[in-house]
């Protein structure tokens, strides 16, 4: 094999690495079969009505291009949507960008927004993808613990975190409800979250919502509303419509934001798939509320783990969505997260993530997703349990 050196490379690309997520779930791989609880991936089926429509749109040859932003049909469903769901009003003529899934969302909003030497904000524990996109776009990320604030950021550590700096932010990635922590804000938070932003004019906020849909007991509150001229609202249909592999993400932002947020997106992937697109008109209209009864499975699921977990005596934060519960190791352990999650992968053939996957102020603790069976959930956690009785007795 041909070497090639390392001088070929974008520096800043050759300085990343894979998802530790990612590396995990395959580094477990060797001990199948596994009972996974280690991607964010909906176990539901797309809904039918949605899938019937992307046949539809095959069977009448709508394969070719759409415009840049979208099909006009698309946005007009999504602004729709959005104000119906989360009394946010954004042009579809000038305010809505359908991308390839939340991550070229984010990626574009990054791309544009970031010049070399800019700060970034990003609450750690964190979804490693805003790490890797600020690095790539040559810019700094500036990490703030919630650990804390029960994985929280609040007004206080953002005002603290900024006045360490040199400089104002160029923006702030907030994600919520979160990946990995499944916390999230209520009005008054946002509120009051949003008076703060307001303070810092210059600084841009990248709001990935894309769980906005997987509330439990509460209503999701956008940022867009009380911080819309700043907001950069980030979502997509993985989460609420079991699309993940359709790849359908949406960007809501100002006129002034989505002018220059097109010129990345259209060199990036010219436009999003147009069969995906159609389908993704069927499931913001007829399908509007298709994620209710998979919220009412997460939520059971969601209770069968934080029970278990209670009777084991190992603390977390209570989720308040999405799909995730995230853990601390029993304390009387001296064991890392990684070598937590991977022993009890190979010995007890059930996989989760570990905690330093998402940032450093996630050593100590690891991720269940219990976006799997309810009946694989039950067997894991008797399995969990019996792991960490195992371990207490050594």
């Amino acid at each position: 094999m041909t070497h090639i050196p390392t001088y070929i490379f974008n520096h800043e690309i050759r300085a990343l690495n894979i998802s530790k997520i990612r590396q995990f779930d395959d580094h477990v791989s060797a001990f199948e079969p596994l009972i996974r609880l280690t991607l964010g991936q909906p176990d539901f089926p797309t809904p039918q009505h949605v899938k019937d429509a992307a046949k539809e749109a095959i069977d009448s040859d709508f394969s070719f291009y759409t415009s840049t932003a979208g099909d006009i049909k698309l946005r007009e469903a999504a602004s729709k949507f959005v104000e119906i769901k989360y009394n946010l009003k954004y042009d579809p003529q000038t305010e809505v960008i359908a991308t390839v899934g939340a991550t070229e969302a984010l990626a574009t909003s990054l791309f544009t927004i970031l010049n070399p030497g800019d700060y970034v904000l990003i609450p750690s524990p964190f979804f490693s993808l805003y790490d890797s996109l600020v690095r790539m776009s040559q810019a700094t990320p500036i990490y703030i613990d919630t650990s804390e604030t029960d994985f929280l950021i609040t007004s206080d550590t953002i005002d603290k975190a900024i006045q360490n700096l040199d400089k104002i932010p160029k923006a702030i990635i907030l994600n919520y409800p979160n990946n990995p922590t499944g916390v999230t804000w209520t009005k008054d938070d946002v509120i009051s979250l949003a008076q703060t932003l307001s303070t810092y004019p210059d600084m841009l906020v990248i709001s990935d919502e894309i769980y906005s849909e997987l509330v439990y007991d509460q209503i999701h509150v956008s940022l867009g509303e009380y911080l819309r001229s700043q907001t950069i609202v980030i979502n997509g249909l993985s989460k609420s419509h079991a699309m993940t592999g359709w790849r359908l993400g949406l960007i809501f932002a100002p006129e002034s934001l989505t002018t220059e947020l097109l010129k990345t997106h259209q060199a990036l992937v010219t436009s999003a798939s147009s069969i995906t697109q159609y389908a993704g008109i069927e499931a913001l209209t007829h399908g509007i509320n298709d994620a209710l009864p998979m919220k009412q499975a997460y939520k059971k699921r969601r209770n069968t783990v934080t029970q278990a977990l209670r009777e084991l005596n190992l603390t977390f934060t209570e989720p308040k969505g999405a799909f995730y519960v995230f853990a601390s190791l029993p304390k009387d352990l001296p064991m890392t997260s990684y070598d937590f999650c991977y022993e009890f992968a190979k010995h007890f053939k059930v996989a989760m993530i570990p905690g330093d996957a998402f940032g450093d102020a996630g050593e100590g603790y690891f991720r269940i997703s219990y976006a799997s069976s309810l009946k694989d959930i039950e067997i894991a956690m008797d399995r969990l349990a019996q792991y960490v009785t195992d371990l207490r007795e050594q």
